[in-house]
């Protein structure tokens, strides 16, 4: 077998990373792991060739986006799958696949201008944040007032915005391999690698259902959910495929498996 993952070269070489230990495993059970750093390089679109039997979509830059897609078209096997990528990563798809799947979430906007947004602030504060997948909290800004509403500017085109519920305590990161669920309680948004192991806790009950449920809206087994509870509710604040897994106990060796029997099928 032989399995291309597409990533950032600063990635491939952190101390630290639960991938680079999952590739050792890998490359110890006799499978060749080539690293393909598209952001390192000019590629030729002709030249694209699907030559493994699974490629590993690691990275959500444009070029690696636009890698995976010319891949996608010529048939390669990607986990996760290339079209199933971008609609997580575009959080207004991503919002109202969730929403059909019954999954709780803060109820959701998306406006040409920001002024547009002025009658759902009266009913209170807005989280505003790009609608096109950001980490660590970037370009995020709560809005309380249409003063500080008038103030935002975008270079996305629109702006997107979900009611602000306050926090009960620290988020909840729900990871998912397969079947199996793993969470950890941290602070937001995590700063250092301290903060990115948190606390773990056990997944049961509710939150199990909602990680399950948001998998089952993409048809995917294998990505990371942001969970607040807000006066005891729990709210998908977002949903990001191939997280880094930080935190979770065995990480390396569960992912190894859940790679190889992906790509055996």
């Amino acid at each position: 077998m032989k399995i291309g993952v597409i990533t950032k070269r600063e990635k491939a070489t952190k101390t630290g990373s639960v991938m680079q230990e999952t590739i050792g495993l890998l490359t110890a059970r006799g499978i060749v792991v080539e690293q393909v750093y598209p952001d390192d390089q000019a590629i030729n679109v002709a030249e694209v060739k699907n030559d493994c039997d699974l490629y590993l979509l690691k990275s959500g830059t444009e070029t690696a986006l636009s890698l995976a897609g010319i891949l996608d078209a010529a048939g390669a096997k990607i986990l996760n799958p290339y079209s199933t990528v971008v609609a997580v990563r575009d959080k207004i798809i991503s919002t109202k696949l969730l929403a059909d799947a019954g999954v709780p979430l803060p109820e959701t906007f998306f406006a040409a201008h920001s002024g547009f947004l002025a009658d759902a602030l009266k009913d209170g504060p807005l989280v505003v944040k790009p609608f096109w997948a950001a980490s660590q909290g970037r370009g995020v800004r709560i809005i309380r007032s249409d003063d500080e509403l008038e103030t935002l500017t975008t270079d996305e085109g629109l702006f997107f915005a979900q009611r602000f519920h306050q926090p009960d305590g620290l988020d909840h990161k729900l990871y998912v391999i397969g079947d199996q669920v793993f969470g950890v309680r941290r602070v937001w948004p995590p700063k250092t690698l301290e903060d990115k192991l948190g606390e773990p806790f056990e997944v049961s009950g509710e939150m199990k259902e909602i990680a399950l449920r948001c998998g089952q809206a993409f048809g995917i087994g294998l990505y990371g959910v942001d969970v607040i509870t807000s006066s005891g509710r729990p709210f998908v604040v977002d949903i990001n495929t191939f997280p880094g897994f930080k935190g979770v106990t065995n990480a390396a060796d569960l992912l190894a498996d859940f790679i190889t029997g992906a790509g055996a099928k």
